[in-house]
C-alpha cells in the first residue's frame, strides 16, 4: 500500500470506528485492507469467509465512510482476500439513494459531505417498546402528515437507543409515500462543515438554499452546534425560515433541549415548542425482540433460542451495543465451527459484559414459582378469573416482579394476561397493604422471595 493510499484508509477506518460499536469494528471492519484507488474506484479487501457478509451488512456505511474522506464521486470495489482486483471477485457496493443524489447546486457547494440513509432502518424494522413508544408515534404520524402532527419534533435520549433509525425512517417513508416533497437528512456535523466549506468558498447563498427551500428537514446529533456561535445563529435562521414556510423540522439529540446548556436560549426555546419525545434504555422483553429480530432479518442459525436471553441480559442500556454483542457472538460461533448456544453466549460476552454478582429473577421464573407454592397451573394464573384461590397468588406474582424486575408496569400487564398497568399497580398495592397486616400473607411472600434466591427481610418490607 502506498503512503498516500494508506493515509486515506487510515482516515476511512477513523470514520468506521466512530459509526459502529467497538466489538463490532473489531470483527468485521479492521481487518479491511485498501488495495487500489484508480480513476474513482477504491478497491478494498476483505477475509473470504467475512466477505459477503461485510457486503450485506456494511456496504453502505463502507460507502459513506469513503465519501466522507474522498468524496461521494468515488466507487468502492469490495473483493474476497487480497488478491489484486478482478471481474469476478469484485462487488460493487451500490449504495445510492434518491437523498443523497447530488444536483448542480449541490456540486457548488465544496467538499459535500451528506451522510447517505440506510435502507434497513425503516419503520418496519423498528422494534417498539414502553421506552420508545411516543417517539415512534410521533415520528410515524410526522411521516404521514409533514407540518400537520408536530413541528418541531424533537426526540432525545442516550446515544443508540433509535433516534437515527427514526430520522432514517422518516425519510424513507417520505421517499416512497410522498416522492413529491423535498425532505432531506442531515447531521449536526454535516451542516457544520458544509457551511464553514461554503463560507471559505464564497457560496454561501447555495448552502441556504439547499436547506431553506425543502418540506421536511431532518437533523441528527443537533447537540453538535454547541458553542459553534456562527453555525448555531445560521441553524436558527434555517430553523425560522423553514417555520415561515410551514415546513416540518425533526431534530434528535442525546439531551433534553434545557440541558443543551451552551446553546442560544432562543434555540432551546423553538426546540421546546413542538413536540419532545424522549427515549429510554429498552425493557428486557424489547431486547429479546429486538434481537429476535435481528436473527430472523440476518438468516442466522439458532438452535438455542436461550442464548439470545443470556445476551439480553446482559446488555442492557444500548441497542448499538445490543446488536453488536449478537454479532460477535454469531461470529466467534462461525470462526470456531461451534453453535450458538447459552455456554458460549456467556463465554463471548463475560470480557466485555461480564455478568453481574446478582441475576435478579425473571417474570417467567417469579410467575412459575408462584404456581408451584399455590398449586395452580400458568393458565390458571393467568387468566381472567377473580376467584379468590387464583387472584391472591396473582397478586402476589405482580408484587414480587415489581419488586424484583426492572419491567415497566405496562411490560408487567402484558405479562400476567394482557392486563392494563393500572391492574399491576392495583395487585402492589394491595398485597403491600396485606403483608403489612398479615403475618401469613408475609410469610407467603418472603417463603417465594427465598425461592427466588432474595432475601425476604430486605425485599418484604
Amino acid at each position: 500500500m502506498s503512503n498516500d493510499l494508506e493515509h486515506i484508509w487510515l482516515r476511512v477506518q477513523s470514520h468506521l470506528a466512530r459509526a459502529v460499536d467497538e466489538s463490532t469494528y473489531r470483527i468485521w471492519l479492521e481487518p479491511l485492507r485498501a488495495i487500489e484507488l484508480n480513476e474513482g474506484r477504491l478497491v478494498v479487501g476483505a477475509p473470504t469467509r467475512t466477505c459477503s457478509w461485510v457486503v450485506d451488512r456494511f456496504g453502505r456505511l463502507l460507502q459513506t465512510c469513503v465519501a466522507a474522506t474522498l468524496g461521494p464521486e468515488v466507487t468502492v470495489d469490495l473483493i474476497a482476500g487480497d488478491a489484486q482486483p478482478s471481474a469476478a471477485s469484485s462487488r460493487r457496493l451500490d449504495t445510492r439513494s434518491t437523498s443523497a443524489a447530488s444536483t448542480d447546486s449541490d456540486k457548488a457547494i465544496p467538499r459535500l459531505r451528506e451522510p447517505a440513509l440506510n435502507p434497513k432502518l425503516t419503520f418496519e424494522h423498528f422494534v417498539i417498546g414502553d421506552g420508545n413508544r411516543l417517539a415512534h408515534a410521533a415520528a410515524l404520524a410526522v411521516a404521514e402528515m409533514p407540518s400537520q402532527a408536530y413541528n418541531p419534533l424533537f426526540i432525545c435520549g442516550p446515544p443508540g437507543l433509535g433516534k437515527t433509525h427514526l430520522l432514517h425512517s422518516i425519510a424513507t417513508f417520505l421517499t416512497t409515500h410522498a416522492p413529491e416533497l423535498t425532505a432531506r437528512y442531515t447531521t449536526g456535523e454535516a451542516f457544520t462543515a458544509q457551511f464553514l466549506s461554503s463560507l471559505r468558498a464564497g457560496s454561501l447563498e447555495r448552502f441556504k438554499e439547499r436547506f431553506r427551500h425543502v418540506d421536511v428537514l431532518l437533523v441528527d446529533d443537533v447537540q453538535f452546534l454547541e458553542r459553534k456561535t456562527r453555525t448555531e445563529e445560521e441553524f436558527f435562521h434555517t430553523f425560522n425560515a423553514l417555520s415561515d414556510m410551514g415546513s416540518q423540522l425533526v431534530i434528535t439529540s442525546d439531551r433534553l433541549p434545557r440541558d443543551l446548556a451552551a446553546l442560544e436560549d432562543r434555540l432551546r426555546e423553538r426546540f421546546e415548542a413542538g413536540l419532545v419525545a424522549d427515549i429510554r434504555p429498552p425493557d428486557l422483553a424489547t431486547r429479546l425482540t429486538i434481537l429476535r429480530k435481528r436473527v430472523h432479518q440476518d438468516n442466522v442459525a439458532l438452535t438455542d433460542p436461550d442464548a439470545l436471553q443470556v445476551i439480553a441480559e446482559r446488555v442492557a442500556l444500548n441497542v448499538r451495543a445490543l446488536e453488536g454483542a449478537l454479532i460477535r457472538v454469531v461470529a466467534y460461533a462461525s470462526l470456531t465451527g461451534r453453535t450458538v448456544s447459552p455456554a458460549l453466549a456467556r463465554e463471548v460476552l463475560d470480557s466485555l459484559y461480564p455478568a453481574p454478582a446478582h441475576t435478579p429473577a425473571s417474570v417467567a421464573a417469579i410467575t412459575a414459582a408462584a404456581c408451584e407454592h399455590f398449586g395452580l397451573t400458568p393458565d390458571e394464573l393467568l387468566s381472567t378469573t377473580r376467584a379468590s384461590r387464583i387472584a391472591w397468588p396473582r397478586q402476589v406474582a405482580m408484587y414480587i416482579a415489581r419488586e424484583l424486575t426492572d419491567e415497566s408496569l405496562p411490560a408487567l400487564g402484558r405479562q400476567f394476561g394482557g392486563r392494563d398497568h393500572t391492574t399491576v399497580l392495583h395487585a402492589w398495592r394491595r398485597t403491600a397493604e396485606r403483608i403489612a397486616k398479615d403475618e401469613q400473607a408475609r410469610d407467603t411472600v418472603d417463603t417465594l422471595l427465598a425461592r427466588l434466591g432474595e432475601s425476604p427481610t430486605d425485599r418484604a418490607t
